[in-house]
């Protein structure tokens, strides 16, 4: 993961994401932005159950500043050239694949530090298991998100570990260990924490290392 500074400079822009705010609404872009750059990610990878849209916009975004990879899987020539011309000149970033994202992410990307999923794609929750199994066989702890978790009713995504934000068309968020912390070997853990203002009605999102050992943190 990330240096201590650019997890710190992730967390302060996720606390300013003001939820249910009607002169900031949540940009997916951006938050996929942040939290690429903040962890100081080197391969993303994001699987498109049609055209490349935001989230491939965060991702590039992210690799200007950590000098990372962009791949970009598509099923098929049509999602490829269609994606090439939304993207524009972002496109030049990116590296695109036309295959099956359970392959590639199980072989050629396994040790992606970032995966992105679209939850259009019918069968997005066996991805997420072929990523996490791949993870969890590493030494890189993998952070996947799923957008357009709405359209899916994917709440129950990856379990209690998953995080559903009310970003864009639906944020699932889940960090997976890699195989040290996995067996209880190596390092801090982490956890994401979702904290609502009763009064404003904004939800902040932070993320909040924990000594080994400890297993629980009251908001």
């Amino acid at each position: 993961m990330g240096s201590w500074s650019a997890e710190n400079a992730t967390n302060a822009y996720l606390r300013t994401i003001k939820m249910g705010s009607n002169d900031k609404e949540p940009n997916v872009a951006e938050f996929v932005s942040a939290l690429s750059a903040g962890n100081n990610a080197q391969l993303m990878v994001v699987a498109c159950a049609t055209t490349a849209g935001s989230p491939t916009l965060g991702l590039v975004a992210a690799a200007h500043q950590t000098g990372g990879r962009v791949i970009c899987i598509v099923r098929g020539e049509d999602e490829l050239y269609s994606s090439i011309d939304t993207l524009g000149c972002n496109a030049s970033r990116v590296e695109f694949v036309v295959g099956e994202p359970q392959t590639l992410l199980s072989g050629k990307y396994r040790n992606a530090d970032l995966v992105v999923i679209d939850c259009n794609l019918e069968n997005h929750e066996e991805i997420f298991r072929v990523v996490q199994i791949s993870a969890r066989r590493s030494k890189i702890c993998t952070t996947v998100l799923g957008y357009n978790a709405f359209c899916k009713n994917s709440w129950q995504w990856g379990g209690s570990k998953t995080h559903l934000l009310p970003i864009g068309e639906g944020l699932l968020m889940t960090r997976i260990a890699a195989k040290e912390e996995v067996s209880g070997g190596l390092g801090k853990r982490s956890r994401w924490i979702v904290q609502v203002d009763k009064c404003t009605g904004e939800e902040h999102v932070f993320r909040v290392r924990m000594p080994h050992g400890r297993s629980t943190i009251k908001a």
